[in-house]
């Protein structure tokens, strides 16, 4: 199982990154994208096909969601659009109504996205299986709900032969989300500001709190993202250390782990 950042920019899009996105491969399986937020798919197309990508939503905050519209033009009108399968898109209730929204032509519209993907949604489904081109299930995702304003989830890849990737999501710290993360060998997580001065409750983590889950959940590496432009990622990843005595990566466009 491999990881790809393909954005890390906390909140908005950032001079050196585009928004959430990460890309997910295994081999024989087509490619899985966490989060497609603006500026995801461009960087996407140096990785991946994005016509034959798997689609898992956290949440629908417009940075971790407001690329799929333009990954349903691709799919509609692209030159690989004839004869395509639809694609699995997966995310919280309502998903296919605000995709929709954003994508609808006019005002009070909602684009039918069904021509183009399979939608379903974690609070119905929060367990999902990836085969192969053999139909072997080669990754499991287990979703879990976290904290922050909307509905929102976390993420916990398996592959079968036992490594496990997990996502944050966005969130405040949470105990969903250490045991969501336990014994995981690369926890994903945000950070979006640093502890010191006041932040509002319920919606983010400090490094520290990111460190803290890391610690507490006892991972493998800790790889810190979601941090906006206007924060010092250097203080972050400090924080993260006080808690946190494993191996801490700051998240930038491009880099890939082998999970």
């Amino acid at each position: 199982m491999f990881l790809t950042v393909l954005g890390c920019s906390g909140s908005i899009g950032g001079p050196t990154s585009p928004a959430s996105g990460y890309l997910v491969e295994v081999e024989g399986m087509a490619p899985v994208v966490i989060d497609m937020g603006p500026g995801v798919l461009g960087a996407l197309q140096r990785h991946a096909v994005p016509e034959h990508a798997t689609i898992l939503l956290s949440h629908l905050h417009a940075d971790h969601c407001l690329d799929v519209p333009s990954l349903l033009v691709l799919r509609r009108f692209g030159p690989r659009s004839t004869g395509l399968a639809k694609a699995p898109l997966v995310g919280p209730s309502g998903t296919a109504y605000r995709i929709g929204v954003a994508s609808a032509e006019v005002p009070g519209a909602v684009d039918d996205l069904s021509d183009t993907f399979e939608v379903s949604t974690w609070d119905v489904a929060p367990e999902l299986d990836l085969r192969d081109d053999d139909d072997e299930v080669v990754l499991h995702v287990r979703a879990g709900r976290v904290n922050h304003p909307p509905e929102s989830y976390g993420l916990r890849l398996t592959s079968t032969d036992g490594r496990v990737l997990v996502y944050s999501g966005d969130t405040a710290y949470c105990e969903e989300l250490v045991e969501l993360a336990d014994g995981a060998d690369v926890l994903l997580c945000e950070a979006s500001w640093t502890h010191e001065g006041e932040h509002p409750p319920g919606i983010h983590m400090s490094g520290l709190e990111a460190g803290r889950v890391a610690r507490r959940a006892g991972v493998g590496r800790l790889v810190l993202t979601h941090i906006p432009p206007w924060t010092d990622r250097e203080a972050v990843r400090a924080e993260a250390a006080s808690e946190f005595d494993g191996e801490i990566l700051l998240a930038e466009p491009d880099l890939r782990l082998d999970i």
